[in-house]
C-alpha cells in the first residue's frame, strides 16, 4: 500500500476503629472539602490549557510522544461508550497538543475502539504511532486466551482493517497466553515484522522472565503494566528492571490510578456494575477509596506548591522516573486532556522526587491491584 492510500485509508484489611458509616461520612466531607480546591488551583493555574512543549521518548527504536493516549474508555470499561464523534474528537485534539501515540485493543469494545481510532487517526496516519493488541479469542466470544500463531496472523489482518493502515506500529500480546510458548509467540511476531505488517513487539502484563525469552527471539520494543504513583508492582517484580537491562520500553497503564489520584473521586461514587469494571475491583470499595485518601493527599499537596493539579504532579512523577517511561492516559473529556497534557510542563526536581517518595513511604496503599478475571481479561 503507497502513503497516499495510507492517509486516506492503557482478605479483607484490618479494619480502622472508625465504623464503616462513619466512615462514609468523614470520607464525604474529606472531598467536598477539597473539590473546590482542586477546581480552583485547575483554573488558575497555567499549566492547564498553557502551551505544551511535548518530548520524544524511545521505545527500543521505535519514537513516540512522552506522552501517549489511551484510547480505550472512550469505548469501554468505564460506562457506555462515549459518541463517536466526541471519541474523534478527543483523540484529533490529542494530536493537536502534539500525542504522537495511540494506544487501543482488539478487545477494547470489541473491535469498535479500533475502528474508531483508525477513522480519527486517518487525516494523520503517518505522523502518529497506533499500538494495538492480540491474544484474546474475542470473534468466538469466549473470552478466552489464544496465542496461538495461526490466529495471531489472521486477527492482525482484521485489525490492519479496522485501523485503516498497512502496518501496526506496535503490536502487544495482551495476555500471556500459558498454553502456547512465549518463543512461538515471538515467532510469528517476527515473521509480522518481516512481511512489514507489524514494525515492533510489544507484550502486556509480562514477568520479567517471559519478557527475556520473547526477547532472546524477537527484540521486544515496549513492555506494558499497571504503574502509578500508589500502584507500584514493576519496581518491585523486575519488569522495570529488565526492561532498562535490554534497552525495552515501558508503556504504563492506570497512570492516574484509573481515576483515583485526579482526587475527584471519594467513598460515595457510585460505578456502574454492568458498564465500569472499577464496580469489582478490591482497591475501588467504599472502605479503600476512603483509606488510600493519604496518597490523594501528598499529591494534592505538591499540585498546590506547583500550581498544578493531584492527577498533573502524578503524570510528572512517571516522567521523572525512567528515560524509557510513556505513560497513556486516556479520556473523552476535552478538561481532562488538557489537564493531563499539562502536566509535560510541570517540573519536579530531585528535592521534590525525595519528597514525594519519603511521604509516600509513610502511607499503606490499601486494596489489590486487578483481580484474576479482570488480570485474564481486560486492561486499562
Amino acid at each position: 500500500m503507497n502513503k497516499n492510500k495510507r492517509e486516506t485509508g492503557s482478605n479483607l484489611r484490618d479494619r480502622r476503629v472508625l465504623g464503616r458509616r462513619d466512615l462514609l461520612a468523614t470520607t464525604a466531607l474529606f472531598g467536598a472539602g477539597f473539590a473546590p480546591l482542586t477546581r480552583a488551583v485547575s483554573a488558575q493555574q497555567p499549566r492547564v490549557g498553557g502551551e505544551n512543549k511535548m518530548k520524544v521518548r524511545k521505545l527500543g527504536q521505535l519514537e513516540v510522544s512522552e506522552l501517549g493516549f489511551g484510547c480505550m474508555s472512550i469505548s469501554a470499561n468505564y460506562g457506555p461508550a462515549a459518541d463517536r464523534n466526541q471519541g474523534i474528537k478527543v483523540i484529533r485534539t490529542a494530536y493537536e497538543k502534539g500525542v504522537r501515540f495511540f494506544d487501543t485493543a482488539e478487545v477494547y469494545g470489541p473491535f469498535t475502539n479500533e475502528e474508531l481510532v483508525g477513522e480519527a487517526i486517518a487525516p494523520f496516519r503517518d505522523k502518529v504511532a497506533i499500538a494495538t493488541k492480540f491474544g484474546f479469542d474475542v470473534a468466538n466470544g469466549s473470552g478466552g486466551l489464544n496465542s496461538r500463531p495461526e490466529h495471531i496472523k489472521k486477527v492482525v489482518e482484521a485489525s490492519l482493517k479496522r485501523l485503516q493502515t498497512d502496518r501496526i506500529d506496535l503490536y502487544y500480546q495482551h495476555r500471556v497466553d500459558p498454553k502456547v510458548p512465549i518463543e512461538d509467540v515471538a515467532g510469528v511476531i517476527k515473521e509480522l515484522i518481516q512481511a512489514g505488517k507489524v514494525l515492533h513487539f510489544g507484550l502486556s502484563e509480562a514477568s520479567a522472565q517471559t519478557i527475556r525469552r520473547a526477547h532472546a527471539v524477537q527484540p521486544v520494543a515496549a513492555i506494558q503494566s499497571e504503574y502509578s504513583f500508589m500502584e507500584r508492582s514493576p519496581e518491585k517484580n523486575g519488569v522495570l528492571k529488565a526492561c532498562e537491562e535490554l534497552g525495552i520500553g515501558f508503556v504504563l497503564w492506570g497512570p492516574v490510578g484509573m481515576g483515583y489520584l485526579t482526587g475527584q473521586i471519594d467513598a460515595l461514587k457510585k460505578f456502574d456494575p454492568k458498564a465500569d469494571l472499577r464496580f469489582a475491583m478490591e482497591r475501588f470499595s467504599p472502605e479503600n477509596l476512603a483509606d488510600n485518601a493519604p496518597i490523594v493527599d501528598v499529591l494534592r499537596t505538591f499540585a498546590d506548591k506547583k500550581y498544578a493539579t493531584p492527577a498533573q504532579i502524578a503524570l510528572a512523577w512517571l516522567l521523572a522516573q525512567k528515560p524509557f517511561i510513556v505513560s497513556i492516559p486516556g479520556t473523552r473529556n476535552l478538561n481532562h486532556l488538557e489537564e493531563n497534557m499539562g502536566a509535560i510542563n510541570v517540573d519536579l526536581t530531585p528535592a521534590d522526587i525525595r519528597e514525594l517518595e519519603a511521604a509516600f513511604a509513610k502511607i499503606k496503599v490499601h486494596g489489590g491491584r486487578l483481580n484474576e478475571m479482570h488480570r485474564q481479561i481486560i486492561e486499562l
